[in-house]
């Protein structure tokens, strides 16, 4: 079966190869996204300021987070090869 477009004779197979393309070819752009380019220590500025009493709390505070952050990160699954 063939269609008419623009005054061209097209075939159903190209349509539909034209099709998946766009398609897939929209899905594989929409998922590749921007890589961060934010540092380790742009997103440590972006980090709310810590409203200790005393430098001790604020030691406190900051080794909590190092830890909770360490625990975090081994915690993620491991991928199978």
């Amino acid at each position: 079966m063939s269609y008419v477009i623009a005054g061209r004779k097209i075939g159903a197979e190209w349509l539909s190869i034209a099709t998946l393309t766009t398609f897939f070819g929209g899905v594989a752009y929409a998922v590749s996204g921007s890589p961060s380019t934010k540092t380790t220590e742009e997103l440590k500025k972006a980090m709310p300021p810590i409203d200790a009493s005393s430098k001790d709390e604020e030691s406190f505070i900051l080794n909590f987070i190092k830890e909770e952050e360490e625990k975090a990160k081994s915690a993620l699954p491991v991928p199978a090869h």
